[in-house]
């Protein structure tokens, strides 16, 4: 019987991600934990995880993949590079009809692949099953601990990048010497954890919510509010969390209390487009708006966040909202402005660490129903196309498409 052939890709998107959906070490014990499974990696030059590391694993190494029955990636794979009626597995970002995936899309459709979404795989309870989002929340707020320090001339903190991993970028937070100053975490999944692992880890006392608005303090304190806290519903009912999941149109703001006791923010929640945002430029514009920095982990571009104006970068992670013209100027320019980091690929600041937390996700919750039994339909929800057609759940995104 011969057995089926995973390849794990190399990235080819600009800029380059330095990322992979199994280490070495994974690929052997999938290949023991799956004898009826074989990986091969394909030869890249910029992967966290050497050629040489696979090889010396025994793992077989490729240049091309066309023998393979799945192929496993991180980000959008370059269209010149699909293999037709193959299976992939890798982040698409085509489920919100973003417009630069639509060709992506589309070629995928012609070409007979099947699409699986990571983002889309979830369990029975719509709980996501693999994600970055720990590693996003680690170095997003690392990154606004780092950028608040800078503001303010306080310390100055080795990026993420210049570390050598999670545990030595652990040495940093001995470095972090903060006044009395009050952080606001938003969010309650792998983000916010993420972030909250940080400051803990920097010694910075957690306080209730209840807390963080009416006490002062002679310490750096951070508080984590879930959606509970700042949105209400229009009609003046207890919040509901089901209904504000199923109609967060129904609700408003409540957050601009926060607004006015918080000095540095970490945005760390999913945010819904038909949900409130959580404050305005007019409120920027109050005397009382104390926010001067802001980590926008979620970098949802003019979504929750007015002063998110765009994505920042790895090497250019940091810029400046003037909220009185609207406009990105120079980072720490103005005191009268915000200052944002928005990086929107924090993950890959630490890619061996995210990498090998990420390749645990999958073989404990997504390979087991890739390769044998999918009881629970985690696959099956996380199917974007099937045989040159959107699947059922999928259908909505045929007007985008088409170019409607």
């Amino acid at each position: 019987m011969s057995k089926i052939i995973i390849g794990i890709l190399k990235e080819g998107k600009i800029p380059v991600d330095e990322r992979v959906a199994l280490t070495p070490q994974q690929c052997v014990r999938v290949e023991k934990i799956f004898p009826e499974l074989k990986i091969i990696v394909q030869k890249s030059p910029v992967r966290c995880c050497s050629d040489l590391e696979y090889a010396n694993e025994q793992i077989e190494m490729a240049d091309n993949m066309l023998e393979c029955d799945i192929l496993l990636g991180i980000k959008e794979v370059p269209v010149i590079e699909f293999i037709e009626n193959t299976a992939y597995l890798f982040f698409s970002h085509t489920t919100k009809e973003q417009p630069y995936n639509r060709v992506l899309i589309r070629e995928i459709l012609r070409k007979k692949i099947r699409l699986i979404d990571y983002e889309c795989l979830t369990d029975t309870s719509g709980a996501r099953v693999i994600a970055f989002g720990l590693y996003a929340g680690i170095v997003g707020a690392y990154n606004g601990i780092l950028t608040y320090g800078l503001r303010y001339k306080l310390f100055k903190l080795r990026r993420a990048y210049e570390c050598d991993g999670l545990e030595d970028l652990k040495n940093e937070y001995n470095k972090v010497a903060l006044p009395p100053v009050k952080i606001a975490i938003t969010g309650g999944g792998r983000v916010a954890k993420g972030a909250m692992e940080v400051l803990d880890g920097m010694g910075i006392k957690n306080v209730f919510p209840e807390e963080y608005l009416s006490m002062t303090y002679d310490i750096p304190v951070y508080t984590q509010f879930r959606s509970k806290y700042y949105n209400k519903n229009r009609n003046g009912k207890p919040f509901d969390r089901q209904e504000f999941h199923e109609h967060p149109e129904r609700f408003e703001s409540d957050f601009y209390k926060f607004a006015r006791n918080t000095d540095l923010l970490i945005a760390a929640a999913y945010w819904d487009p038909d949900a409130p945002v959580l404050f305005t430029r007019e409120d920027i514009l109050k005397l009382d708006f104390r926010i001067k920095v802001v980590a926008d982990i979620t970098c949802d571009i003019e979504g929750s966040i007015p002063s998110t104006k765009k994505a920042s970068t790895i090497d250019d992670p940091v810029y400046d909202y003037n909220p009185k013209t609207d406009t990105v100027e120079k980072p720490m320019s103005d005191e009268s402005n915000i200052t944002m980091m928005a990086v929107d690929n924090l993950p890959c600041e630490l890619p061996k660490d995210s990498s090998n937390n990420f390749g645990e996700q999958l073989i404990a919750n997504v390979l087991p129903s890739l390769l044998r039994t999918d009881d629970q339909g985690i696959i099956a929800r996380g199917t974007i196309t099937k045989n040159g057609s959107l699947t059922q759940e999928f259908a909505y995104l045929q007007d985008y498409v088409d170019g409607k």
